[in-house]
């Protein structure tokens, strides 16, 4: 009788220390993933953190001495045409109205 309530608290104990061991498994899971989502998040706040860097480092910035002699060019040779006006402009000789003035009178 002695040895039947020692081998049913024996076997009583196995039982409690199994689910003590499963329950400590799964908080240590939920700790790991937790810590996972963790590392992942602070991955990606540091990639956009590096392309922000990256994006200050080589923006763009204009040549602006290749756009003045791009201007001096087009003004050497002449007035610039449209669709409207052809390559030639427009004849300032057709848009006097026959007098001096700025006004054309």
């Amino acid at each position: 009788m002695v040895f039947a309530a020692l081998g049913a608290a024996l076997v009583g104990y196995q039982v409690y220390s199994g689910e003590r061991a499963h329950q400590q498994q799964k908080k240590q899971l939920r700790m790991q993933e937790e810590a996972n989502r963790a590392a992942k998040k602070r991955a990606q706040e540091a990639a956009d953190r590096a392309d922000i860097e990256m994006n200050k480092v080589n923006r763009k910035k204009a040549d602006v001495s290749a756009i003045t002699k791009k201007e001096e060019q087009a003004a050497l040779v002449g007035g610039g045409g449209t669709m409207l006006t052809g390559n030639t402009g427009v004849d300032l000789a057709q848009k006097n109205l026959g007098g001096n003035t700025l006004l054309g009178g």
